[in-house]
């Protein structure tokens, strides 16, 4: 039995470091996957909806990127700070915070646990609910917090205040914009069948060009245009063309034009007797 042990200790010393880290991403891995699983529904669920329905659930679906993320905007006297379904400023359940600058004091404007969505083709109006009272406006009802979540092509996302609407004796609101491109409709692609073939040879003529060229300079040991992929060969494609045009659109046959008269021989006549003027020089 000892010697049993001995033995799978020196099978385990054996074992490389990589074959040991890769044997731990194999047991790790889906641990992450399952645990980011369930912290990803999680956050889903906190946002409480006030008449619980597929679609505001829906809409709810499309903000997750923007969870465990805290948006601020400074104004002159007061920080507003706002969560996705989380505690903004620290304060537990509630979705948006008006914090003072000179005392730090908070106020929650709403509520995630009392939480209304309006999703259309590339906005989600956000409501939250049941904030704390106010003191003099408003019939002392409770604040409420409207954010409009509006489709952005930017990578940052950009948070602010829009009005306080306090000047009447019920149904006031703060109203916030935060410019996000995760509330974009997904643009489905319509590329062609030639858009696509397109595509395939260019990459082709890309990868082409560049291992030819590697090859021919690294391994060959070519210089100067001769590093270019079968250089003599492309050097020869205008000739090549050529004749093979003249071979297939050109005629091979008697171009002798037909005589203009008829009668007349297009036989090479023979050739005439020189005629010799000796005769005629002085003796």
């Amino acid at each position: 039995m000892i010697n049993h042990l001995q033995a799978r200790s020196t099978e385990f010393r054996k074992v490389s470091p990589l074959q040991a880290m890769l044997l731990s991403l194999r047991i790790i891995t889906p641990l992450f996957v399952l645990l980011a699983g369930v912290q990803a529904e999680f956050i889903t669920d906190n946002c409480k909806l006030i008449s619980e329905s597929e679609t505001e659930r829906n809409a709810l679906r499309l903000l997750e990127p923007l969870t465990n993320q805290s948006f601020i905007v400074e104004e002159k006297e007061y920080s507003y700070i706002f969560q996705v379904c989380g505690d903004a400023g620290g304060m537990k359940g509630a979705g948006l915070v008006q914090q003072e600058k000179k005392d730090g004091k908070q106020v929650q404007i709403g509520s995630y646990t009392k939480t209304r969505a309006i999703k259309g083709s590339d906005w989600i109006l956000l409501f939250y609910e049941e904030g704390d009272k106010y003191d003099t406006h408003c019939s002392k009802e409770s604040r409420r917090a409207m954010i409009m979540i509006s489709c952005s092509t930017r990578t940052k996302n950009t948070f602010s205040v829009v009005l306080e609407d306090n000047q009447k004796q019920q149904d006031c609101y703060y109203l916030f914009e935060l410019d996000s491109k995760v509330v974009c409709p997904v643009i489905p692609s319509k590329l062609s069948a030639g858009s696509i073939l397109l595509i395939v040879v260019f990459c082709c003529l890309a990868v082409y060009l560049t291992g030819g060229f590697l090859y021919q300079r690294l391994v060959v040991g070519a210089k100067g245009v001769e590093q270019f992929p079968n250089y003599a060969f492309w050097s020869e494609i205008g000739n090549l063309s050529a004749d093979g045009c003249d071979f297939v659109c050109r005629s091979r046959g008697n171009r002798e034009e037909p005589p203009t008269y008829r009668g007349v021989a297009t036989e090479a006549l023979g050739e005439e007797p020189e005629e010799r003027d000796d005769h005629l020089l002085p003796m």
